[in-house]
């Protein structure tokens, strides 16, 4: 008897015309960390009485297909998801030649988001879960030290459907070559930051189920509100810079980025941010930190609140 293996499992994903309609052409396979991503169908008590002290069988609820993936970020792969969470980017570049590679332009808040059909393959059984009308509700990401740079990434799916085949079995891949948190830098208006511990983004789309009444249990749709881009910074106390910028409520912007090479890079930018002030405790003889939870906004010049740029050898997504 086969028992399903995480290491024998696949994810493919291909961009829909339609939302929730699966679409027919070739699939990309995707590397991926782990994944949650999956429906579930909630049980109600049943409340009828005067047939005796033993309760009626239970009442299915709705349909929930949502969940967590957590995805490596890599150099050309993240570029789907980034895709999936903002919108198609602006393209420049003139590769193959590698002294001009193509820089793809992310920004935030564009009416309109593509859906996603991914399938997530489980081949020891065989079962193949393919999950329908995939938004890309938030992208989050730490920065450290040391350690593999991953991303995760919330998901809301309209439905799910199982297989016992994949629905591409030769599926098209990119080169996967991930970032490493030794090659992140962190800047405030365009000047590195020194004395950053450790650092989080979050950017949400803020989803709103539309939830109808439907046969199938199924959501309508998922459509995006207005967004939303926090962080965390945790400093050590080196001086005042960021003590001032929260006291005297000084926008600033804020910039988090990996760099393998010029042809190799990606760069999430909050071009409005705020910083609470903090309180400063002093807990023992060492060195003294202090946490900035921010808060970003639309920037008037810049026309959005958030950009990412990703710079690689492919033309498009």
């Amino acid at each position: 008897m086969a028992r399903a293996y995480g290491a024998n499992a696949s994810l493919l994903a291909a961009f829909e015309l339609i939302y929730g309609a699966v679409p027919s052409g070739d699939c990309w396979k995707l590397p991926f960390v782990s994944t949650s991503l999956g429906s579930e169908q909630g049980l109600i008590a049943n409340d009828l009485i005067g047939l005796g002290r033993d309760p009626s069988a239970p009442i299915r609820d709705v349909i929930k297909v949502e969940g967590d993936i957590v995805v490596p970020l890599d150099v050309n792969n993240i570029g789907v998801w980034l895709k999936a969470l903002l919108g198609s980017a602006t393209v420049t570049g003139s590769e193959p030649d590698t002294d001009a590679p193509y820089t793809h332009t992310f920004v935030s808040a564009k009416p309109v988001l593509a859906s996603l059909t991914l399938e997530t393959g489980l081949a020891d059984i065989p079962a193949y879960f393919v999950a329908s009308g995939v938004m890309a509700n938030s992208l989050q990401v730490s920065f450290a030290r040391s350690g593999a740079a991953n991303a995760t990434i919330g998901l809301i799916a309209q439905g799910e459907i199982r297989h016992a085949q994949s629905r591409d079995a030769a599926p098209s891949t990119r080169e996967l070559l991930r970032f490493n948190q030794f090659q992140g830098a962190i800047k405030k208006d365009g000047q590195p930051l020194g004395n950053v511990v450790s650092a989080q983004l979050t950017y949400s789309n803020n989803l709103e189920r539309i939830e109808t009444i439907r046969s199938d249990g199924r959501i309508e749709g998922a459509d995006p509100t207005v967004a939303s881009l926090t962080g965390n910074l945790e400093v050590r106390f080196a001086d005042t810079q960021l003590i001032d910028a929260a006291t005297n409520n000084t926008p600033l912007e804020l910039s988090f980025g990996y760099v393998i090479d010029a042809a190799r890079r990606i760069t999430f930018t909050a071009h409005e941010v705020y910083l609470p002030k903090p309180k400063i405790s002093i807990s023992g003889p060492g060195g003294i930190q202090a946490a900035f939870d921010w808060q970003a906004a639309k920037n008037a010049a810049a026309g959005r609140m958030f950009t990412v740029e990703l710079t690689n050898d492919i033309d498009a997504y």
